[in-house]
């Protein structure tokens, strides 16, 4: 075959015998990725250590010149080779990463994974399946619907056919939600009432779709109040509607009153879908799962497995209470799924998303499901959340300290220095802010920040810890509480400068030694 006038011959420097040299699939790829792999590891470790807290010292700007010193450029000119290309991109990523294992990183809806679910992962990648077609994933489409399955029973366990979709988190899952709402809704239009504390992905849902703006529910306490929804649905005069729940708000760990949510939705004809993208693993275990009563009442349900399910990201679930609420995102186009191939026996996963190339998410949840088992589940989610309410007791304890008056949500803890509370709204809520940047520029702990109602009906700025670690202790966290009541005293003080610093106010590489930024 002539080669294009001017260009010179084809050259592979990685190749030194065989495709074992460049890729992970096949016999001999395994060997070369046990060769990566170890300088994978090795790097996370002393990265981890160079690191020395839950997240880089110094600020974002501290952080990206560190960073682009490693990897930049990221595409020379010549290649560098894939041990030294893994070697410094890997240590960048980990030194300058927010750890979920550690103990201090509790700011988000963002765990920390199992090994065991990182390792599938592993295989997962090195095999690629794509799961569109099953002459892409012939086993991995069984492994899904077997989890798809498990995970539909759960969540529906009376149905007589209940199904389940994997998806890329809440987001999606919640976006399928309401396209299905909408279809069945036909030619409506449908309305989507939900509370005013819902997820920020209901709202843009409805917009991507076409839909009208979500109704609005007031809340109290941080729930949906029923009084407000009957109100709600009663003024929409008979439209088509689906009654959007929360169960495991993000700020607050919030679950609904899902039973009076249902009853008033079924009195007005309307479906309704439950967000438990943060709650939904409250239901392996027999003592939570209470929590979740009304749960099975709903269409559709959103469940996540990268918060309470310690999965990589990413690892989310829609299930719904019927497989043939499912009809709509079938497809038909010839190279994935021709109609003579269905009728011979080749199974279908185009309808299975409503996108097409997707990874084999399911086999991480498999192989965490089948390691643990549901009892082996349940105790991880339980004891986050008795460290969450020890947590609580703790600063309850510490006069320093405050927390939200109320119950615990799931595993999350609101609270703030109590010198905060001295000042008037605005300045102490400014207090509360200077307290959690001077940690994350530190890099001493990574807090959250959530707007919630106080006692007296005033919302007020909080700090928030959602605790996700599966096996951290109490006494892992109550360092925790110190860092935050110094902190509080030198903003309050006038000493605090936001976390330290350059002189050009961009996070200089000014950072405390690892030694003395060990968090918790």
């Amino acid at each position: 075959m002539e080669r294009a006038q001017g260009l010179p011959p084809a050259r592979f420097p990685l190749e030194r015998g065989g495709t074992g040299d460049l890729l992970a699939g096949g016999a001999d790829g395994p060997d070369r990725l046990r060769a990566l792999t170890s300088v994978v590891l090795d790097t996370l470790e002393t990265a981890a250590r160079a690191r020395g807290g839950p997240l880089p010292a110094g600020g974002p700007d501290a952080v990206a010149r560190r960073t682009a010193a490693l990897c930049d450029p990221v595409l020379p000119e010549e290649g560098v080779g894939a041990e030294a290309a893994l070697a410094d991109l890997v240590r960048a990523v980990a030194e300058g990463a927010a750890d979920p294992a550690d103990p201090a990183c509790t700011a988000h809806l963002h765990c920390p994974p199992l090994a065991v679910a990182v390792a599938a992962e592993v295989a997962g990648a090195a095999l690629n399946p794509s799961m569109d077609s099953w002459d892409q994933a012939p086993a991995a489409g069984v492994i899904e619907e077997l989890t798809t399955a498990a995970l539909a029973r759960i969540v529906h366990p009376d149905a007589p056919a209940p199904d389940a979709l994997i998806t890329s988190g809440g987001t999606e899952s919640n976006l399928v939600a309401l396209l299905l709402a909408r279809e069945r809704a036909a030619p409506g239009p449908l309305r989507v009432v939900t509370g005013a504390n819902a997820h920020h992905s209901v709202h843009r849902a409805a917009w991507m779709l076409g839909l009208p703006a979500p109704a609005v529910v007031p809340c109290r306490d941080g729930r949906i109040d029923p009084a407000a929804l009957d109100r709600t649905l009663a003024a929409l005069d008979g439209a088509p509607a689906l009654v959007v729940a929360t169960a495991g708000t993000t700020d607050e760990g919030r679950i609904d009153p899902l039973p009076e949510i249902a009853d008033i939705a079924e009195r007005y004809g309307a479906e309704l879908h439950v967000d438990a993208a943060y709650g939904g693993p409250l239901l392996f275990s027999e003592r939570l799962a209470p929590l979740l009563k009304g749960l099975d009442r709903a269409v559709s349900v959103t469940f996540d497995l990268h918060k309470l399910g310690w999965q990589p990201v990413a690892a989310g679930v829609l299930a719904v209470a019927d497989t043939t609420l499912l009809a709509p995102l079938s497809l038909r186009t010839d190279y994935l799924n021709a109609d003579d191939d269905t009728e011979a026996g080749l199974p279908d996963l185009l309808g299975r998303s409503i996108r097409t190339t997707r990874r084999p998410d399911a086999l991480k949840i498999a192989a965490t499901f089948r390691a643990l088992g549901r009892r082996g589940l349940s105790e991880l989610v339980e004891h986050c959340v008795r460290t969450a309410e020890e947590f609580g007791r703790a600063v309850d304890a510490r006069p320093a300290l405050r927390r939200r008056p109320g119950p615990i949500g799931i595993s999350t803890v609101l609270f703030r220095p109590v010198v905060a509370d001295a000042r008037g709204p605005e300045a102490g809520d400014a207090v509360v802010a200077e307290v959690r940047r001077t940690l994350l520029l530190d890099g001493r702990a990574v807090l959250g920040r959530a707007v919630a109602e106080d006692g007296d009906g005033h919302h007020r700025l909080w700090l928030k810890a959602t605790l996700l670690h599966p096996v951290a202790a109490t006494a892992d966290l109550l360092p925790l509480l110190d860092l935050v009541a110094e902190a509080a005293e030198r903003a309050a003080s006038g000493e605090g400068d936001g976390g330290g610093g350059d002189s050009e106010g961009g996070g200089g590489d000014t950072a405390a030694p690892a030694e003395e930024r060990l968090s918790p």
